[in-house]
């Protein structure tokens, strides 16, 4: 077996024989390279020395003395350490990236270049070479040298101006939206050059960047301001271009309702007991019911507040209407629909043991994703990598006696 294949043999996925670099950290970079390993690449985590990647220093949440955000974020991969300061850690990337068909990177522009790894180095090893940059702001622009942040991202993209509540200050959504949705981002680029790559065996660039991926989240808006050339605010759980839509407080938690057309509107009012609203000037239309949301959200609230949360879904769900719970994390993570779904892995890490990640959003008939490993240790498979490169035993046993390579017994050692 050759390149990917003694890793991808038993991987049922869709992308197994594809093998890829993952030099990217932190979010952004491995969401992209957790996506491709669950769907059935090898993906081989090339990590620095010394410390390897620094979501391993988060210090909290831990696992046993392990980042859980690590965790999460490399399982399914295979994990190598690596001092590309060193001549000979160069040189063993260049060996590595000869056989391979992507890597990726998340460094400031130019970082690589300056080590002697640039793209016009690494496409001389391999011209079939995928290389996807996740930066900033994208390769080229008066930002191109600026370093990149979730929360830089979301505030450079007008994300922070939209969310909260109307006349509060900026908000950041909950999650690394720019982050994460980045890394999908460029997974979604290296499928579409790798797919230009089966029908004629050039490589390209794949450039995305965490300031796009955060504008990309902005499509009602930005249509909103198009048209009419100002910029919507926050408008809390609402939606900009419909009413009502968004969550009310129930007697025991809060619901989220979706009046989202004409019919549905109807249906809420007739829950609600209160039929007359369908017919009233303020509510008739959606364009009224946006003029008049406040009003008409404290009219709803007065209602929803008398009876329990499921009790409404119940009424909701009978008559058709789109609503549902607003959940706690624990509540979405242990709902039986989550579980059926597959969305709660159970992974296994050599030093913090048993644990749990999420599991692949993206669903096969033939040939299903897989979770098959937790994250590595640092330098778990490095003699494995480097014996599948033609390195010989010596020759990794002076690799890691010069600090060009960790393995993990050493780095247990330590």
């Amino acid at each position: 077996m050759e390149q990917a294949d003694v890793a991808s043999a038993t991987h049922p996925g869709p992308l197994a024989g594809m093998r890829v670099l993952e030099l990217a950290q932190i979010m952004a970079g491995p969401t992209c390279g957790m996506m491709l390993a669950d769907m059935g690449a090898d993906v081989i985590k090339v990590e620095k020395l010394p410390g390897g990647d620094d979501a391993r220093g988060y210090r909290e949440p831990r696992i046993n003395g392990v980042s859980a955000p690590f965790l999460v974020q490399n399982r399914n991969k295979r994990g190598i350490a690596l001092n590309l300061k060193h001549a000979s850690g160069r040189a063993i990337l260049l060996r590595l990236v000869a056989s391979a068909d992507v890597l990726t990177e998340n460094f400031r522009r130019g970082t690589l270049d300056k080590l002697g790894l640039g793209y016009d180095v690494l496409t001389r090893a391999n011209p079939g070479l995928i290389y996807c940059a996740v930066s900033g702001y994208g390769r080229d622009g008066p930002y191109a040298d600026k370093g990149g942040f979730d929360l830089i991202a979301q505030g450079f993209a007008g994300l922070m101006s939209i969310t909260g509540e109307p006349g509060g200050p900026p908000t950041k959504s909950g999650n690394p939206v720019a982050d994460i949705n980045a890394g999908l981002l460029a997974a979604i680029g290296i499928l579409a050059a790798y797919a230009h790559k089966q029908k004629t065996g050039r490589g390209q660039i794949v450039d995305t960047s965490l300031m796009e991926a955060a504008l990309q989240q902005t499509y009602w808006h930005a249509a909103s301001y198009f048209a009419e050339g100002r910029s919507p605010g926050a408008t809390g759980s609402a939606h900009l271009l419909t009413a009502p839509y968004q969550a009310f407080r129930a007697q025991d938690g809060w619901i989220n309702i979706g009046g989202a057309n004409q019919a549905n509107w109807e249906r809420i009012a007739d829950v609600l007991g209160h039929p007359e609203w369908r017919d009233d000037r303020r509510f008739a239309t959606n364009t009224a019911r946006l003029a008049n949301v406040a009003t008409l959200a404290g009219l709803m609230s007065e209602v929803l507040v008398t009876r329990r949360r499921d009790d409404w879904i119940a009424a909701f769900d009978a008559a058709g209407v789109p609503a549902g719970p607003v959940h706690t994390i624990e509540e979405a993570l242990t709902h039986p629909q989550t579980l059926a779904r597959g969305m709660v892995v159970d992974v296994v890490h050599p030093e913090a043991g048993p644990a749990k990640a999420l599991g692949c959003p993206v669903h096969f008939s033939a040939t299903p994703a897989a979770i098959t490993r937790g994250a590595p240790a640092l330098g778990e498979h490095t003699r494995e990598v480097l014996r599948e490169c033609g390195y010989g035993d010596a020759e990794i046993e002076r690799f890691a006696a010069e600090g060009v390579v960790a393995t993990a017994d050493a780095t247990a050692a330590r």
